[in-house]
């Protein structure tokens, strides 16, 4: 939007975006150059815009949690406030900044926030559904391994571990015919180094493997997951960095239930600064579901709009995967025409 040299002199009162789509939803951005209830502030909320969609009722609890930024000339963001996630319960609820920033700490830094006399506001959204959306096609999940709980428990405790795996400066003990039963790749290191003549641990007779560039947290969650086939704890799989290396991990070891476990922690935590990161990640790791979460973001045109404007499209050229330079194609030959 244009800037006066003085706030008063905008036109109206109130700034509205069309409306756009995120997570089966549509939004509009709502912004106050002098302030909604207050002057001599710079007001942002969101609202929920799903009036004319309300005979679509969507079942199950939706959330919601805004990024808003200013961005810098180089378009990258140089104030930026974020709100909580909290739910959404209907049409017309909203949510944002009644300060987002005083017209004074604006000015101080005019020259740097504006673009030729504009103000460029990103918005970034996310929006995670806790419930069943009848609408949403959920994968299938792959059938479980029938070693679970108790069973795992009694086989570590009464079984001597004939397997010592060192990851990093740690050492875990295994056992070698549960590594060969879930994973073909455990089979195959196992074998080459068996055929080796790779060392043992002479104390406890157990064959030593070493596993490089993997963090032994994540290695330890992956153990885990081998003998109990459950979930990994839910704080490693909050943390987007965490549930990016054990998703490698998964995908490096051919476990595919864990890698869907990561696909769908990874979903919600897709936006507009890791959107081409994650598909990047999705088309490298053949992880369907996080592909599809990623390219459904990005089928709004205004989400589109604002990652080409934030990386460059040389730069996605370089960086990101064939579906995602589709539409940017795409997109440039609809602006040609």
């Amino acid at each position: 939007m244009g800037v006066p040299e003085d706030f008063e002199h905008f036109g109206g009162p109130e700034m509205r975006s069309s409306t756009f789509a995120v997570g089966d939803h549509y939004w509009r951005i709502l912004c106050y150059p002098n302030g909604r209830w207050h002057e001599d502030h710079i007001s942002l909320f969101i609202e929920h815009d799903d009036v004319r969609h309300a005979s679509q009722e969507i079942i199950g609890d939706t959330m919601a949690k805004i990024q808003f930024s200013i961005l810098d000339q180089g378009l990258k963001p140089s104030y930026t406030k974020t709100t909580i996630l909290q739910p959404i319960h209907g049409s017309r609820e909203w949510d944002g900044f009644e300060s987002f920033i005083t017209h004074e700490d604006f000015d101080k830094e005019r020259e740097k926030h504006l673009k030729d006399d504009c103000l460029t506001i990103l918005c970034d959204l996310t929006v995670v559904v806790t419930g069943t959306d009848e609408r949403m096609e959920i994968p299938p999940v792959a059938p479980p391994f029938d070693l679970h709980g108790l069973l795992a428990e009694a086989i570590w405790n009464k079984e001597s571990p004939d397997v010592k795996i060192k990851v990093g400066g740690e050492t875990f003990p295994a056992h070698r015919w549960i590594l060969e039963a879930r994973s073909p790749v455990f089979k195959a290191d196992l074998s080459a180094a068996s055929s080796r003549r790779c060392k043992y641990d002479y104390d406890s007779a157990a064959q030593l493997l070493h596993v490089r560039d993997m963090d032994p947290q994540v290695f330890k969650a992956l153990l885990q997951f081998i003998y109990t086939d459950s979930p990994p704890e839910t704080s490693l799989l909050e943390a987007p960095e965490t549930a990016e290396m054990l998703l490698m991990a998964a995908d490096r070891y051919e476990l595919e239930k864990l890698k869907l476990f990561c696909e769908e922690a990874l979903c919600p935590h897709i936006d507009m600064s890791s959107v081409s990161h994650t598909l990047a990640l999705a088309q490298r790791h053949r992880c369907p579901v996080l592909k599809e979460a990623c390219m459904r973001f990005l089928s709004s045109p205004a989400n589109l709009e604002t990652v080409m404007a934030m990386h460059g499209f040389e730069q996605l050229k370089k960086d990101c995967s064939s579906a995602l330079l589709d539409l940017v194609v795409k997109k440039m030959m609809r602006q040609e025409k």
